[in-house]
C-alpha cells in the first residue's frame, strides 16, 4: 500500500463499525459497506476514528475489522486507522499491527490532559518517535478532546515534525483557522488539511483552502459530489448539492445521537443489515425515526428536482 502524503485530497469517508443485534461484529455488511463507499467515490477511508466505535473494540477486534477492510479495499485507496490510545506503548503497537497489514498511515488525537500548547506538542513530538516513520494524521477534534490547538501549535507540529502528512481539520468555527494555515510563509511545506463534522461547513471549507473531507455522512456521495464539483468550479452545483442534504447532515451532528443516526440511514440504506451500536450506545425512538425518514423522503425529492 502507498503511503499517505501531503498530497491526499478528496473524500476519506470514516468507516462505521457495523454491528449485529447483538453486539457481534457483522464481517458481512463490513464488505458490504465498504464496497459502498468506494462506489460513492471515496478517495480513503479512515478506520477506527471516533464514530467507529473504536474505544468499544477489542485490540483482537480492532485488528479483525482492519484486515477485513483491507483486504475488501484491496488496495484500490488509501485506508487511515485511528491508533489514539492512553499510552504511547499501545499507541505504538496497534501503529505496526495496522502498517504490517497494509494501511496507508495512522490518525492521532491529542489527550484531553494537554492543555497547554508546550504539552500538546510534546505529546505529539513523543508519539512521532514511538510510530517511527509512520506518516499520522494530526486530529483537531477539540468538541470530542477538550483540546483547544491554537494555529501556533499546529505550525510548530506540522513544522517540527515530517511525518505529519495531514490536518484533519475538525474544529468549530474553525474557516478561519484554515486561511492562517494556508497564508503564504505560514508553513515550511503545504500538508493536506481534510475537514470532519460530517461534512456540515464543506463548501466553505474548500473555499479556504482545504482538500477535501476526512468524516462520516450516511450520504458520503455528497461530499464526493461537493469536492469534485468545487474543484471543477461549478460552486453553484457544488452548493445547491449540498444544500439538498444540509437538513439530515444537520440531523445527523447531534452530539450523542448522531452515530445511532447515520448508522440507522445506512441500514435504512441497505448499506449494513443492522443500525446497532455496540453497547454502552443508545437506540433511536420511533418519533426519531419518523423524522429521520421525513428528512430521507425531502431530500430525494430536491436531489430529483436537481437532475
Amino acid at each position: 500500500m502507498t503511503r499517505l502524503t501531503e498530497a491526499a485530497q478528496g473524500v476519506y469517508v470514516i468507516a462505521v463499525t457495523p454491528f449485529h443485534a447483538d453486539g457481534a461484529i457483522d464481517l458481512e455488511s463490513t464488505d458490504r459497506m465498504v464496497d459502498f463507499y468506494l462506489s460513492a467515490g471515496a478517495t480513503g477511508l479512515t478506520v477506527l476514528g471516533m464514530m467507529g466505535e473504536a474505544q468499544k473494540l477489542t485490540i483482537e477486534e480492532s485488528q479483525l475489522i482492519v484486515r477485513r477492510i483491507l483486504a475488501r479495499v484491496a488496495g484500490r485507496v488509501p485506508v487511515v486507522v485511528g491508533v489514539s490510545a492512553p499510552g504511547f506503548a499501545q499507541m505504538a503497537a496497534l501503529t505496526r499491527m495496522v502498517m504490517d497489514d497494509g494501511a496507508a498511515g495512522v490518525m492521532i488525537a491529542p489527550p484531553s490532559s494537554a492543555r497547554t500548547d508546550d504539552q500538546i506538542v510534546t505529546y505529539y513530538s513523543q508519539a512521532a518517535e514511538f510510530i517511527g516513520d509512520v506518516p499520522f494524521v494530526l486530529q483537531d477534534f477539540p468538541l470530542a478532546t477538550s483540546v483547544q490547538m491554537s494555529v501556533p501549535v499546529i505550525r510548530r507540529i506540522i513544522n517540527d515534525l515530517p511525518t505529519c502528512v495531514c490536518l484533519k481539520h475538525e474544529d468549530w468555527p474553525g474557516l478561519d483557522k484554515i486561511t492562517a494555515l494556508r497564508a503564504e510563509g505560514a508553513l515550511n511545506r503545504r500538508i493536506s488539511i481534510l475537514c470532519g463534522n460530517g461534512g456540515m461547513f464543506l463548501p466553505e471549507e474548500m473555499g479556504r483552502g482545504a482538500d477535501g473531507a476526512m468524516t462520516g455522512f450516511a450520504y458520503p456521495e455528497m461530499m464526493v459530489d461537493v469536492v469534485r464539483n468545487t474543484r471543477a468550479g461549478d460552486l453553484d452545483r457544488a452548493q445547491d448539492l449540498f444544500d439538498a442534504y444540509l437538513p439530515l447532515a444537520r440531523y445527523e451532528q447531534q452530539p450523542g445521537l448522531g452515530l445511532a443516526v447515520r448508522k440507522y440511514t445506512m441500514a435504512y440504506r441497505g448499506i449494513i443489515a443492522n443500525g446497532a451500536l455496540r453497547r454502552p450506545g443508545g437506540a433511536l425512538n420511533a418519533k426519531t425515526i419518523a423524522e429521520i425518514e421525513r428528512l430521507i423522503a425531502r431530500q430525494e425529492k430536491r436531489l430529483k428536482d436537481l437532475t
